[in-house]
């Protein structure tokens, strides 16, 4: 394969028991690990050890859906677990180098609280934060901050982008040496690099400055999982990190460059953005072992969980009237996630795929890529997708945790390691340090 210069960047992607959707089924996986602080620490633990660029948790306001039968079957639907911030928050004093990435939305927080605790977690950590933007797509989530209806795509788009930017001036509040702490000159700090926002927009007026000094790494590393055509181009102006989803390589590489492409208009380095898509890794000694592995885990899919994956995934239209195995039907545009929406049912139509293929097929990774097969095999196609530039890096989803997390930090990455595409130590002691992002 032709060789690219650098390491590929490696998150996390820690859900509770793992990504697989009857993860929670699974002999290995622990009962309660959405609230099991020892369960996290071991995870974080383990991905500490092998060099993960960063921890990535996802979240919800509210449980995915409010069917009690499809609820009380899944551990998936945001039901019972921390919230990211109070979680790496507590990872922060057992860790020492790896990045702590949590999701907050920007549709039910306001700027200012999203500004403190992420420069909070930052000074924690010793420069080790990053805030995964979203705008939350559920009608569930909407209807817990006196909402009937969450907001319009466009317009939850548009409200994120003055987040956004409204974020990044509060982090800019304090130049890095603006508190002296001259106790016999009887001076906090110097006035001269205070820096009050007086930010005033369509959605948000905030005068600051934050009363939080400025981050360790200068401000933490904004990340966004968008991939609509809002969602890149929200990305193109503002994220370092984008987390993504693409079935195939072409697919991988047209992502990429469309989303590179669009930053020289706002000024930017394509190399101040990396593109890091989610992959779903089943490890076995052989090909035929991560194929029991992987069928295992299908064989504990619930029907029910199945369909209601595949009705979320397509945009919350109720499928239970329809044949499981009659293809899906036609469907209206979602005002939830595009992307994902657009994805899934190409995904169905390319394939042929029949609602019950269709949810088996994305019941590991909803979406995500998955891969199944030997440490070699793994590799080989991960190298693939950075050599031709569809990747600058992988956020890893574990099938089951801890087990499918230890295989891939054990048995993929010393295997990428001996290809020169996996790093050995930390490059410092920053999550921008280790990203190579500028401060």
């Amino acid at each position: 394969m032709a060789k690219r210069s650098g390491f590929l960047r490696f998150g996390a992607f820690l859900y509770p028991t793992g990504h697989h959707i009857a993860a929670w089924r699974h002999p290995d996986t622990v009962p309660g690990a959405g609230l099991n602080i020892r369960h996290y620490r071991e995870l974080a633990q383990i991905a500490e050890a092998a060099r993960f660029d960063l921890l990535f948790l996802a979240d919800g306001v509210g449980t995915r859906g409010d069917r009690p039968e499809v609820l009380s079957r899944t551990a998936h639907s945001y039901v019972s677990q921390f919230e990211p911030l109070t979680l790496l928050s507590s990872l922060s004093a057992v860790t020492e180098r790896i990045g702590l990435v949590g999701t907050a939305s920007t549709s039910f927080n306001e700027p200012f609280h999203i500004a403190r605790k992420f420069a909070s977690l930052d000074h924690l950590s010793g420069g080790r934060s990053g805030w995964n933007l979203v705008t939350s797509s559920s009608e569930f989530e909407a209807r817990n901050f006196n909402l009937e209806h969450h907001l319009a795509h466009a317009d939850r788009y548009e409200r994120a982008s003055e987040f956004a930017d409204v974020v990044q001036g509060l982090w800019n509040s304090w130049d890095a040496d603006a508190f002296v702490w001259d106790k016999a000159g009887g001076r906090v700090f110097d006035p001269a690099h205070r820096h009050v926002l007086n930010h005033k927009g369509k959605h948000f007026s905030v005068q600051g400055p934050l009363n939080v000094a400025r981050s360790p790494q200068g401000r933490p590393v904004l990340v966004q999982a968008g991939s609509s055509e809002a969602g890149k181009a929200l990305a193109a102006r503002t994220a370092e990190v984008v987390f993504t989803a693409q079935q195939t390589l072409q697919d991988a590489v047209d992502f990429y460059a469309d989303l590179k492409g669009r930053m020289a208009a706002h000024g930017r380095d394509p190399a101040s953005l990396l593109v890091m898509p989610g992959v779903f890794p089943v490890v076995g000694s052989s090909e035929s072992e991560a194929r029991e592995k992987f069928e295992q885990l299908q064989s504990l899919i619930d029907p029910v969980l199945g369909l209601s994956l595949i009705s979320g995934l397509t945009g919350g239209v109720d499928l239970s009237g329809y044949d499981l195995d009659g293809p899906i039907p036609e469907l209206p545009e979602t005002n939830a996630s595009k992307s994902r929406q657009d994805l899934t049912l190409k995904l169905a139509r390319s394939e042929n795929l029949s609602i019950r293929q269709l949810y088996l097929r994305v019941a590991g990774a909803r979406g995500h890529w998955q891969l199944v097969g030997t440490p070699e095999q793994i590799a080989d196609q991960l190298e693939e997708r950075f050599v031709n530039y569809g990747a600058d890096g992988f956020n890893v989803m574990a099938p089951v945790l801890p087990n499918g997390l230890r295989d891939f930090a054990e048995r993929v990455l010393p295997e990428l390691r001996r290809r020169g595409l996996a790093r050995t130590e930390y490059d410092g002691a920053t999550l921008r340090a280790n990203l190579g992002l500028q401060a």
